[in-house]
């Protein structure tokens, strides 16, 4: 799952995939921005065929955590 996400993160977003870890926070560490990760839970959504609320969303710190929230989702 942090592959497929990592490959999400490189190809929408134009993220150096160096610096793409489980431990990247997305905004302090990735510069990720509130549309960007509104983009990037879109483009999950399509990706995997799941549905996030918004309270997931505020979970969602590092890469680690949308990778474990999107394996125990799609279970």
């Amino acid at each position: 799952m942090f592959e497929k996400l990592k490959s999400i993160l490189v190809e929408e977003l134009s993220i150096n995939p160096d610096d793409i870890t489980p431990d990247a926070e997305l905004t302090n560490d990735l510069g990720v921005n509130s549309l960007e990760l509104a983009d990037l839970v879109l483009m999950c959504e399509e990706e995997f065929g799941i549905e996030f609320n918004e309270e997931d969303m505020h979970k969602f710190i590092t890469v680690g955590d949308v990778a474990d929230f999107l394996e125990e989702t799609i279970k």
